[in-house]
């Protein structure tokens, strides 16, 4: 997961599922440019046991986003904001809720709320 990301892959997961013989397996997806099909199908073949790739073209459609950084009593935190609609969406960067949890012992809801609720107020 972690190669393909690094190289290009806009998002990665995987999806527990059976295989013929109900052998359970796990199905991993790639979001990528047309323009790193090649690269990424190499990253597969060379980390991992699979043998064949079924490809399929996707569309998506992504609003437009920018990173800005909030000062909160925990520590500066990164948000992603995006508008659709005239609506402005903030979400705090996972990294950044994830470091404060680790430092103060908090649970991750807890924190997230809390910064979600700073930059709605901050708007």
């Amino acid at each position: 997961m972690e190669k393909l990301l690094e190289n290009g892959a806009k998002d990665v997961y995987f999806t527990p599922i059976y295989m013929k013989k109900n052998r359970p397996a796990y199905k991993l997806s790639v979001l990528c440019d047309e323009k790193d099909i090649g690269d990424m199908e190499a990253i597969i073949f060379k980390n991992t046991t699979s043998i064949g790739i079924r490809r399929q073209k996707v569309e998506r459609t992504v609003l437009e986003r920018e990173i800005v950084e909030l000062e909160t009593k925990y520590g500066p935190v990164r948000l992603k904001v995006s508008s659709f609609k005239d609506k402005e969406y903030y979400c705090p960067e996972y990294d950044d809720i994830r470091d404060i949890c680790n430092k103060t012992g908090l649970d991750y809801k807890t924190i997230y709320d809390a910064i979600k609720s700073i930059a709605n107020k901050n708007t």
